[in-house]
């Protein structure tokens, strides 16, 4: 059973931890973090989620993510969810903080008032050496920037709805451009 340290609608730790079935069934305010990794040539990691998936089945996502268990911080769950998603070992002090932002995702009877982080990693990673866990992640692919943002401006086609993150990276190749090794 997962443990989520509850927030209140400040992002502020109250003392409270709960589980992720009492946090998502009551709307309580928790944490959660994703990675957006880029290779040299500015292409993204996205991973296709399980067919399995109670939220968003079969549609691409951020590279890595997941929620923030009690007592963690941002880079040690991201760096746990990395290992566990994709079967990688990253240092911690290779992700890069990028922004913060405050989402809420409604799906059938589960309610995710969620404070997110979002960081970057820049990292040539050869796919085939990639470990999918299946019980989340069906298929990992670079995409171009090109062909990540013709999916945002069409709708998200075949990605998640979170919209927060889709605009991040949106905003992200605007400001940087290919300059993914400097940030």
């Amino acid at each position: 059973m997962e443990y989520f340290d509850v927030l209140n609608k400040y992002g502020e730790f109250i003392g409270k931890i709960e589980t992720r079935e009492k946090c998502h069934k009551e709307g309580l305010w928790h944490r959660a973090v994703y990675v957006f990794i880029f290779n040299k040539n500015g292409d993204v990691l996205l991973q296709k989620r399980s067919s399995n998936k109670r939220v968003w089945p079969n549609l691409w996502d951020v590279t890595a993510g997941g929620h923030v268990l009690s007592g963690e911080f941002g880079r040690q769950a991201l760096t746990r969810e990395i290992k566990e998603e994709l079967g990688l070992n990253i240092d911690e002090n290779e992700l890069k903080y990028l922004v913060g932002s405050k989402s809420t995702n409604i799906k059938g009877d589960i309610l995710d008032n969620i404070f997110n982080e979002c960081y970057i990693l820049t990292k040539d990673i050869d796919v085939s050496k990639i470990s999918m866990q299946e019980e989340e992640v069906s298929d990992i692919k670079w995409f171009t920037r090109d062909e990540i943002l013709n999916r945002i401006e069409n709708n998200y086609d075949g990605l998640t709805l979170k919209m927060g993150p889709w605009n991040f990276l949106k905003k992200y190749y605007e400001v940087y451009g290919d300059k993914y090794e400097k940030v």
